[in-house]
């Protein structure tokens, strides 16, 4: 007798695009107030390694920056 296994399969997730826009990094914390950079848009300072998620303009990580997924 041969055994079959029946596996379901998952709907294949819709394709979306993930930008970082503007800085949320918060200077001055420590004070208790709120100071931003400005910084507007993430870009990375190089490709590979630690300098793939260092912003080139504000020299923040990219987790600072809002995440927008279109």
């Amino acid at each position: 007798m041969k055994r079959v296994v029946l596996r379901s399969v998952e709907p294949p997730r819709p394709v979306t695009t993930v930008r970082y826009v503007e800085c949320q990094k918060n200077y001055a914390a420590a004070a208790g107030c709120y100071v931003f950079d400005g910084c507007r848009e993430f870009m990375p300072s190089g490709a590979l390694g630690n300098a793939a998620f260092t912003c080139a303009a504000c020299g923040c990580h990219r987790n600072f920056h809002r995440k927008v997924e279109t």
